[in-house]
């Protein structure tokens, strides 16, 4: 899985993470490793609960020091891990290099602040500019993401769901950044927004040249805006690579449970076909291959030993006894 050194950007190795509730530790991530070259989008997907949102925290390194812990594994960018440098070091990193767009805007958006304030905040702690020009800037920032500059001065409750998610991608994209998390930034909004929204991260990132990691459940717009796509399931990365070869030969079988549930224009079908059961408890998670209590190909060496990720086309990774 090597890359040119020059154009890898971000690279995740072996990356651990738990959490603690009520006395139990709940495996969320589980030895993830992950490259994206500089320029490239990729997509990881999975179903709630895989540990994709908790891979993008612990790259901008905000995940809850009291509940969380990561126990092991490394996060470069550019070269530097992320994971060692001190917090002031860190905070000049999020949103120069690395911005991350929020799932839910009504939670990420503080409702006693104007946008324009929110947006302007970022801007004049990392670029060293008065208080009126990050105002002039933050105003740019608005008409980029399609919202009139007069508005600046408005609350967040006088936004639609789909304009609130806008001013989070104008503070994620205040800066600059060279690497944008995208984490599911349409769940909450209409197929016909949504489109427009997935339209403006292409956009945004091609005049940036940004890296993009977008985090969905929904493979549809992983085909629409990815170079490349990692499935992940009980933290861990099950099959990853090229967009076209995943799509045209997906061959794990929660991946192919994940394709089978999708409806499709060019067939007739009387019903979709559902992964059976469902994820495994993250504090007790399965011995061997984590997905062999559902999996219609297992076998007794799933039971006992957990697969490991090889290649089986020019790119193509896939963890399965079976392929």
């Amino acid at each position: 899985m090597e890359q040119n050194m020059e154009k890898k950007f971000l690279e995740i190795k072996d990356l651990r993470v738990e959490y603690t509730s009520e006395g139990k530790i709940i495996h969320a991530v589980n030895g993830v490793s992950l490259k994206l070259e500089k320029g490239h989008s990729l997509g990881l997907v999975g179903e709630t609960g895989a540990g994709k949102t908790t891979i993008a925290k612990s790259i901008m390194r905000i995940l809850n020091p009291v509940a969380s812990h990561v126990r092991g594994g490394e996060i470069y960018l550019n070269g530097v891990d992320v994971l060692k440098v001190p917090e002031a070091e860190m905070r000049q990193i999020r949103s120069k290099v690395v911005a991350m767009i929020f799932q839910d805007p009504m939670t990420a958006l503080n409702p006693v602040r104007t946008v324009g304030d929110q947006i302007a905040e970022v801007i004049k702690i990392h670029n060293n500019v008065s208080v009126a020009k990050s105002w002039t800037m933050a105003e740019d920032m608005l008409e980029r993401v399609g919202i009139l500059r007069e508005r600046a001065s408005e609350y967040p409750h006088q936004f639609s769901g789909g304009m609130k998610q806008r001013v989070v991608i104008a503070i994620a994209l205040a800066c600059n950044p060279e690497l944008l998390l995208a984490d599911e930034p349409t769940t909450a909004l209409d197929v016909t927004i949504q489109a427009q929204v997935l339209e403006m991260i292409n956009q945004l990132k091609v005049e940036f040249n940004s890296s993009l990691l977008l985090i969905t459940h929904d493979l549809g717009i992983v085909a629409e805006t990815c170079d490349e796509v990692a499935v992940i399931y009980a933290g861990k990365i099950v099959e990853n690579g090229p967009i076209e070869s995943v799509f045209n030969r997906p061959s794990h079988p929660y991946t192919v449970g994940l394709f089978g549930a999708l409806p499709r224009l060019d067939e007739e079908v009387d019903r979709l076909s559902p992964i059976a059961g469902m994820p495994p408890d993250p504090t007790n998670l399965p011995e061997g291959c984590s997905f062999h209590p559902r999996c219609p190909r297992a076998t007794e060496q799933c039971r006992q030993k957990d697969p490991q990720m090889r290649e089986i086309d020019a790119g193509h990774f896939c963890a399965c006894h079976n392929v």
